[in-house]
């Protein structure tokens, strides 16, 4: 087991300079939270570090891109017919002057001023990528809240077991990025496409249980139900042999019924929850059904869909978050049915 002052020994001040840190934020239409992000980067005790924020932006149509200029960000653009989650990354990561990339989504909020140092620290030549904590808000579904604390352990692992990871909030070193870049045809998940590439490649994946983060979402049930479906999708590439039947969908539904029911009964608040709970699962093993049985390669306008939910493919998107980046679910489903996808 690794100690945390592992990495800046070994790497931070190897060259004699402090280190620069490449924050990556990919985001569209985030006005809602951005400057939250950028103040809490902002505040961060780096330890000796210097830091800059990039913010990648596939076409906000609010303020995002004018509070990244105001907190001094540099901007770089990806046009939205062009998107993907991994082409994004890969236009940051190309930008990036840092000796680690750090990627946070436009939507998390660290909790404390350590959280960079906490994520940064644990990295190695041997453990190159690391993730954070996630918890949910004050605005998080009752059911994702239960995802959260399922995926994202009170207790780091470096390194864990597995290549379960999520770049919602997670650090990367450049020197490997620039030998395994993200995949940039997949529809989500490319964070865990990544992870096996290395995990197959003799490399680590740590996880640090101090940087956490608030990651709020906003959507609509059928952007929940899109978001699951295409990480589905994605999942056929990264573990093929993973099958979710239609008994399955029905199966896990009625036990994450149960469990959540369960949990909001103890707290006295099952009456409020049960329509909330029962649609989010619904939606989250309906989704991951359908996606699973996916295997067309997308058209223009249905990977639009997935992409930019709320509005006919050719429109202008809608001013709401875009699709989440936990996947939790994905992995607990993949974790029944192989033993090689492991969660923290």
């Amino acid at each position: 087991m690794r100690t945390a002052s592992t990495f800046y020994c070994d790497v931070a001040f190897s060259s004699g300079k402090p280190m620069l840190v490449s924050v990556i934020v990919r985001t569209f239409n985030e006005e809602r939270y951005l400057p939250r992000l950028l103040e809490a980067i902002a505040s961060q005790h780096t330890d000796g570090f210097t830091c800059e924020v990039i913010v990648v932006d596939s076409g906000s149509t609010d303020d995002t891109v004018a509070i990244a200029r105001a907190h001094g960000c540099r901007l770089e653009f990806i046009p939205k017919v062009d998107f993907s989650f991994g082409r994004s990354l890969n236009i940051g990561c190309a930008a990036a002057r840092g000796r680690v990339l750090v990627f946070v989504s436009g939507h998390c909020i660290p909790v404390h001023e350590r959280w960079l140092s906490h994520l940064v620290a644990p990295l190695s030549e041997q453990m190159p990528l690391c993730y954070g904590r996630q918890v949910g808000g004050e605005s998080t579904r009752f059911s994702e809240h239960q995802l959260f604390a399922k995926f994202f352990a009170s207790t780091s692992c470096f390194p864990q077991e597995g290549f379960f990871c999520n770049n919602a909030n997670a650090a990367l070193l450049a020197s490997v990025w620039q030998q395994y870049r993200f995949d940039e045809a997949l529809t989500g998940l490319e964070d865990m496409d990544l992870a096996k590439r290395l995990h197959t490649a003799g490399l680590r994946v740590g996880y640090a249980a101090e940087a956490a983060v608030v990651h709020h979402h906003h959507e609509s049930w059928t952007q929940v139900r899109r978001r699951y479906e295409r990480e589905a999708i994605a999942l056929q590439h990264i573990l093929p042999e993973v099958h979710i039947s239609f008994f399955d969908f029905g199966r896990y539904l009625l036990s994450a019924l149960w469990l959540d029911g369960t949990r909001a009964l103890v707290q006295g608040r099952l009456g409020s929850l049960a329509g909330e709970i029962f649609m989010f699962r619904l939606m989250q093993f309906w989704g991951s059904y359908r996606g699973n049985h996916e295997h067309q390669k997308l058209s223009k306008a249905k990977k639009e869909r997935y992409f930019y939910p709320g509005k006919p493919a050719g429109s202008r998107p809608a001013a709401t978050a875009p699709p989440g980046e936990n996947h939790a679910a994905i992995a607990n489903r993949a974790d029944r049915r192989s033993a090689t996808h492991e969660s923290p």
